[in-house]
């Protein structure tokens, strides 16, 4: 298939402030002072909040945020900005380019909203003075902004999605929707196979959703364990939801068609998720090792700021590591072949049908897969090892109980998420390498995240309570 000839380009050109030439330097130095002022200021301000403890308020928290907001808004664009005043190349490159605009969007988008959750938190305290402290809860003030984040990202990325599509560089006859084969099921078994799948997602779904609202409700497990829990728990939903509705509508439709847009949106999402999964099993471990090395400072080291910058950094770095393998792969064409041998849209099914050079992306998915579960994998391992030599130096059956009861779940999850990748992409199958690939993906969106709320459910004691005590209240609501 010939491709359509484009005019494209590798790089921009950016002409900057209207300046002239003799005032460059004064302008220099101004804007240079006023963005040393933003980042000393704010970093000031965040600085101070942390160490005062009169400032530990959700006013505060929530302008400890907007103040970081701040200083990455305005570092996005002044640093370069301030270089093409003092250099002739003023160019940037098409991936600079459009990295900048998303980062861009992304922080603008955290500023505004910030400002409206902020004046609700006004209105609460001057208009609901008595109920301030029960309504700006701890879990309420983490949701605004986790929320706040959460909108911000999926309103760049729709933006950056959209003109990285119209930008896309090479010459190329791109294809505007691909064809996904889904599971390799008999016709005449779909029916049940979709029934079995259904039952999965919607146990998924209520599962998980149960464990969020135990958590919320019950004020015993306010603590960071179940903190980290409702978050995985929230991930696991949404990490479902991205693949499986998807999934159950083409066995039942003739039409297995998935268009452009969505299925780059569908491999976002996917990478997205999948990745705050590692990387919360690897905070939970850590969380598990200070509570069994470290009882006694527990409150202190697992302290609520500690708590939200270990959340943030896993959402944030699973972000950067989703939009750098989205923005990679809308730069590449796609010809004549639009058939995914899947059922969504995997970034690797997809690389398989570009006829483009892919190996910067296979280097990418690499190095941030790499470093992501490694970073994962290696705080679990150190963290459990660390436990077992805390065991093991005052060995006693009241110790090993405990330990296995505050870690119990958390192993089982572990066990059940790494053991599928060891069993399924490392030691040797029978199977042809596109049967492992389904295998381990229906495993990770559908079986994994059913079996996490059973686990935590069934093996912790203080959850089995909460939902006890769920029961008993509804039973008495309805007499």
């Amino acid at each position: 298939m010939r491709p359509e000839n484009h005019s494209s380009v590798s790089q921009f050109l950016l002409l900057g402030l209207p300046i002239p030439p003799g005032q460059q330097g004064v302008f220099f130095t101004l804007f240079l002072s006023m963005y040393l002022t933003t980042v000393l200021g704010n970093l000031l301000i965040i600085l101070l909040i942390r160490l005062d403890s009169r400032l530990h308020t959700p006013m505060y928290f929530f302008l400890s945020h907007l103040a970081f907001s701040d200083v990455c808004f305005s570092s996005v664009t002044v640093p370069k900005m301030l270089k093409d005043m003092h250099t002739k190349y003023k160019s940037i490159p098409y991936a600079g380019c459009v990295t900048q605009m998303y980062f861009f969007i992304f922080f603008g988008c955290i500023d505004n909203l910030l400002l409206g959750v902020m004046a609700y938190d006004r209105y609460v305290a001057i208009c609901h003075p008595l109920q301030y402290t029960t309504i700006m809860g701890e879990k309420l003030c983490a949701s605004l902004v986790a929320v706040s984040w959460l909108f911000s990202c999926s309103s760049a990325m729709s933006h950056t999605l959209s003109l990285a599509r119209l930008m896309r560089r090479e010459n190329q006859s791109s294809v505007s929707e691909f064809l996904l084969l889904g599971l390799p099921i008999p016709p005449g078994q779909k029916g049940v196979f979709f029934t079995l799948f259904l039952g999965m997602y919607l146990t998924t779904v209520l599962g998980n959703l149960l464990i969020i609202l135990l958590i919320r409700l019950d004020s015993r497990l306010h603590t960071p364990m179940y903190f980290f829990l409702s978050q995985l728990a929230f991930s696991d939903v949404s990490f479902s939801s991205v693949i499986v509705p998807k999934m159950l509508m083409n066995m039942q439709t003739q039409d297995q068609s998935i268009s452009y847009a969505e299925c780059v949106t569908q491999m976002f999402f996917f990478i997205f998720f999948g990745c705050i999964d590692t990387l919360l099993l690897g905070v939970m471990a850590y969380d598990r090792y200070v509570a069994i090395c470290h009882p006694l400072h527990y409150t202190t080291i697992m302290r609520e700021e500690l708590c939200i910058f270990l959340l943030a950094g896993s959402w944030l770095l699973s972000c950067g590591s989703a939009l750098s393998h989205t923005i990679l792969l809308v730069q590449l064409s796609f010809c004549a072949d639009n058939i995914i041998p899947h059922f969504f849209c995997d970034l690797a099914a997809l690389l398989k049908l570009s006829c483009s050079d892919i190996s910067l992306n296979e280097m990418f998915i690499f190095a941030i897969g790499g470093v992501i579960s490694i970073l994962s994998f290696t705080g679990i391992l150190v963290s459990y090892i660390q436990i077992g030599v805390s065991i093991l130096r005052v060995p006693s059956t009241k110790g090993i109980y405990k330990a296995l009861s505050t870690c119990g779940s958390h192993l089982s999850v572990v066990f059940l998420f790494y053991g599928t990748i060891m069993g399924l992409y490392i030691f040797p199958s029978s199977n042809n390498s596109n049967d492992k690939d389904i295998i381990a993906s229906v495993m990770y969106t559908v079986v994994t995240p059913m079996l996490n709320p059973f686990i935590y459910s069934l093996r912790n004691r203080d959850m089995k309570g909460a939902l006890g005590k769920l029961f008993k209240r509804e039973i008495l609501f309805s007499k």
